[in-house]
């Protein structure tokens, strides 16, 4: 059931911020790990239980129950669909986020200007296969410098680097000799 509530909400429309004049074309498209949908799904979770509450204790105080079933249940769909339109975007000449339910933002970085890419993987993480990026770049006031919960991050980190060489930003393709 839950399953099919969370289809329903749309997903970021990525394909419209591409270069398609330029040739720019999606290399992967990623979206948060799993885990980061815990805590709202709680959330659901204490909704509906102040909700069956509500039903159980005198009605002068139910209403109390079922406002805050509401609000908790509200802040629990916001939260669902914030993280479900949350998404990085690596494609061949630059990286991007786009994320927002009603406003969308959009920060992104040029591969040209991608100096530094830092891969946290704390203990939980990789138990569970994800982590963090922090990227660096010549502008270090950006909206993309922390991308966190992101699964499978040293399979992404290894798209990146190979977007970047094929770029031919990062020194010879076949490897100097010694």
């Amino acid at each position: 059931m839950l399953r099919r509530l969370f289809e329903r909400i749309p997903e970021q429309k990525v394909g419209n911020h591409l270069l398609d004049d330029e040739g720019e074309y999606i290399v992967d498209l990623v979206r948060h790990h799993w885990v980061v949908y815990i805590r709202p799904i709680a959330y659901v979770i204490g909704s509906l239980a102040l909700f069956v509450l509500a039903l159980f204790v005198p009605i002068q105080i139910g209403w109390l129950f079922l406002l805050a079933s509401m609000g908790l249940g509200a802040n629990a769909g916001y939260r669902l669909a914030s993280e479900r339109r949350d998404v990085f975007v690596i494609t061949n000449m630059r990286v991007f986020r786009a994320s927002g339910v009603f406003n969308v933002r959009i920060a992104t970085i040029p591969i040209t200007r991608l100096l530094d890419i830092t891969v946290d993987k704390p203990l939980v993480g990789r138990m569970l296969g994800y982590g963090h990026f922090v990227f660096e770049s010549a502008a270090q006031a950006q909206g993309l410098r922390d991308i966190r919960y992101i699964g499978d991050p040293d399979a992404r980190d290894l798209t990146i680097q190979r977007v970047v060489q094929r770029a031919g930003l990062r020194g010879p393709r076949g490897g100097a000799p010694i």
